[in-house]
């Protein structure tokens, strides 16, 4: 067992790494935890589910992955800043509309159908937001060309069945831990926070995922 512990923990690193860092999609699953926790579990479990299966694809096909993306990268960019401004734009609008309800997920008030409907969709939210989730995340090609590169560089320490499989666990599990955290956060502030303070935080986090998009955008290909 200790010899499958190094390549764990470097699994758990490097699940951290891509994780961690605050950018547009943690803006969303924060948004989400302060609607609806259950479905922000369900978005948690997505982001972490493509963190895993990029990882895996890395490590047995690290090179490959790096020498594909690599030359439409722009291209990828371009569409992720794209599904990025549109969710961008349906929030903001949503909540000059409706300041309390605007952040509903896209599509759920559609969904509903006649009231009295309103049980089936809350059944339907969480698988729906798990596919979102991970078809949002799926598109950003940081993540492939980071686990690329990171399995590339430990091919050798990876290269055994059972390293490979523990570096992955370390991955899956760092990454869904850490999603499930910032959904713990998000609900708890939006237990705690007044329906106009959120209205307003809602507003602040869809105009930093704009942002985000922007600069994810350029340069342009």
């Amino acid at each position: 067992m200790s010899e499958l512990m190094t390549p764990a923990l470097a699994g758990a690193a490097a699940g951290l790494g891509v994780a961690m860092p605050m950018g547009a999609m943690s803006v969303l699953l924060l948004q989400e935890a302060m609607r609806h926790r259950r479905t922000a579990m369900a978005a948690a479990t997505g982001i972490a589910v493509v963190d895993l299966g990029y990882a895996a694809l890395a490590t047995a096909v690290g090179p490959w992955v790096a020498s594909h993306v690599s030359p439409v990268e722009a291209w990828v960019r371009l569409a992720s800043a794209a599904v990025l401004l549109a969710i961008a734009a349906h929030g903001l609008a949503g909540a000059r509309a409706k300041p309390v309800t605007s952040v509903s997920d896209p599509g759920t008030a559609a969904a509903a159908g006649p009231a009295g409907a309103k049980g089936s969709v809350t059944g339907l939210r969480p698988a729906r937001t798990f596919a979102r989730y991970v078809a949002l995340t799926a598109i950003n090609p940081t993540t492939a060309l980071y686990f690329a590169a990171l399995t590339t560089a430990q091919g050798a320490t990876l290269g055994s069945g059972p390293a490979g499989a523990a570096f992955l666990v370390g991955v899956g599990v760092a990454s869904l831990l850490w999603q499930q955290s910032l959904v713990t956060l998000g609900s708890l502030a939006g237990a705690r926070i007044s329906a106009t303070a959120r209205v307003w935080t809602f507003r602040l986090g869809y105009g930093l995922v704009a942002a985000y998009a922007l600069k994810i955008a350029f340069p342009l290909p």
